[in-house]
């Protein structure tokens, strides 16, 4: 009998994913480290006519709507192309995106490489992850071991790119380093053709495909949400509300409005029991926990990547070295809280109390931020360590919010809507850097010390408060820990 071949004693289909994941968040994460210092030298060359402020704003938007475009990848993948093919159809416009960026055409080429990437990341990184709980049966006690080891390559892709790129960038120039991330996206997708093979063979099939008399009216929907929205852009235009922020202003209305019009629909659905109700309100205030604590995090590749350039001395590195502190505090801390949730087992805090201490952590990684300020004026530059510190703190965070809410997401599901309500936890991520655009652009080195201190304070604040709801919202729960 033929020995299944084994990828770290999982399924070997794990390897091709765990490649294919690592090598584009090794892309994605590699040109977001170096994107915002090249919005500035586009400034600086007058390529691009707009402020620094405008410039994270649009930072901000883009991770907005990469989070926002996976519901639609989940959609094609189930409806249309199946898994396989949407993954990597998401990948090719990934690559393009990243070549786009590599060539010197300057601003244009950084629009078409973000629209390139929103729509190529909305079809890959949704549907990589499912299929690899598709490698494994609903009661293999392997599954979660492989979700880590998953989740390992999709940190040590997002650790090594920084420095890689940032080098790059440094030595030889921006478009240098957006083409190590575009050569890192191709070898991705070298990865996932040739071993394709060891993944499940359902994947190549939509599971709940269009029906004929299907197709009609999602055709319709499709043309009027497109003409509304021209009309929107046409109005804005006649309105004079033409500018870049204009339209980031209108992207933030669009990823904040989506997840409010999921929760009505969920709330007031015949469909939905009035047991599984309770549990979407009690879901309520964690998802609005998600969306503060995304918008402190997200700010490691805008404010604190202004600080890391402006007010930290970087003479022996380059600054955007700082992104891969975000997956090296994972991968650090991981081992320790696997430990810790085995250890306390039914004794461990409850998922809203895990939520409100990763509140208050994600805070006190901006207060941090407000001493070197305080201590030593805004005008000189400070240790790097201050840096170090806050993502060691935020990151924290992240280990008490983004594992738990997952799972907790999946719990309080109601049966009818169970993908959708998957959808609301990435909508969590898009509507934190929403509210980001509208934030980041109070940011400057005149008014650093209040920026970080009320953000901050703001965050713990509502941590502790959400500490005063937790009794509440685990009766809302209705039996799920």
């Amino acid at each position: 009998m033929k020995t299944e071949k084994k990828f770290l004693g999982q399924p070997y289909g794990l390897k091709t994913l765990f490649m294919t994941e690592m090598w584009e968040r090794f892309s994605y994460y590699g040109m977001k480290a170096i994107l915002l210092y090249y919005m500035w030298h586009l400034i600086s060359t007058g390529d691009l006519n707009i402020t620094r402020a405008t410039a994270a704003s649009i930072m901000a938007i883009y991770a907005s709507m990469v989070y926002l475009s996976g519901v639609v990848g989940g959609f094609i993948a189930d409806r249309i192309l199946g898994q396989r093919r949407t993954v990597f159809w998401g990948g090719v416009l990934i690559m393009f995106g990243h070549i786009a960026l590599a060539l010197p055409f300057g601003s244009t080429a950084m629009f078409i490489s973000m629209i390139l990437i929103v729509l190529g990341t909305g079809l890959l990184k949704p549907n990589v992850s499912s299929m690899v709980g598709s490698l494994y049966e609903d009661s293999d006690s392997s599954r979660d071991s492989g979700f880590s080891i998953f989740v390992f390559g999709i940190n040590l892709g997002s650790f090594i790119s920084p420095l890689l790129v940032g080098w790059t960038q440094n030595s030889v120039g921006f478009h240098a380093g957006f083409s190590l991330a575009a050569i890192g996206m191709f070898f991705g997708l070298l990865q996932y053709h040739f071993g394709g093979k060891h993944l499940h063979e359902d994947s190549n099939y939509a599971p709940d495909p269009l029906q004929e008399e299907e197709v009609k009216p999602l055709v319709i929907k499709i043309i009027l949400g497109i003409v509304f929205f021209v009309l929107i852009v046409v109005l804005m235009n006649l309105m004079g509300w033409n500018s870049l922020q204009n339209y980031v202003n209108l992207l933030t209305i669009v990823a904040i409005i989506l997840p409010i019009s999921y929760f009505v629909l969920m709330t007031t659905s015949a469909k939905v029991t009035k047991e599984e109700r309770s549990r979407v309100f009690s879901y309520i205030p964690l998802f609005l926990a998600a969306v503060l604590f995304w918008a402190i995090e997200e700010q490691g590749s805008i404010v604190l990547a202004t600080f890391a350039a402006e007010r930290v001395d970087t003479s022996w590195f380059p600054a955007a070295w700082f992104q891969s502190l975000n997956p090296l505090f994972i991968m650090l801390y991981t081992p320790f809280f696997a430990w810790l949730w085995v250890k306390w087992q039914k004794n461990q805090p409850s998922s809203p109390m895990k939520f409100a201490i990763g509140l208050m952590f994600a805070g006190s990684s901006f207060l941090l931020m407000a001493l070197p300020g305080t201590l030593f004026g805004t005008s000189g530059r400070v240790s790097p360590l201050w840096l170090v510190g806050s993502w060691a703190l935020v990151i924290i965070g992240e280990m008490l919010i983004s594992p738990v809410g997952l799972s907790v997401t999946t719990k309080l599901a109601p049966k009818a809507f169970m993908s959708q309500m998957m959808s609301m936890w990435f909508l969590a991520s898009s509507a934190g850097s929403a509210l980001n655009a509208q934030l980041v652009t109070l940011y400057s080195p005149d008014n650093e010390v209040a920026y970080f201190m009320w953000f901050g304070l703001a965050s713990v604040v509502l941590g502790i408060l959400l500490v005063f709801l937790v009794p509440r919202i685990k009766r809302l729960m209705a039996g799920v820990k």
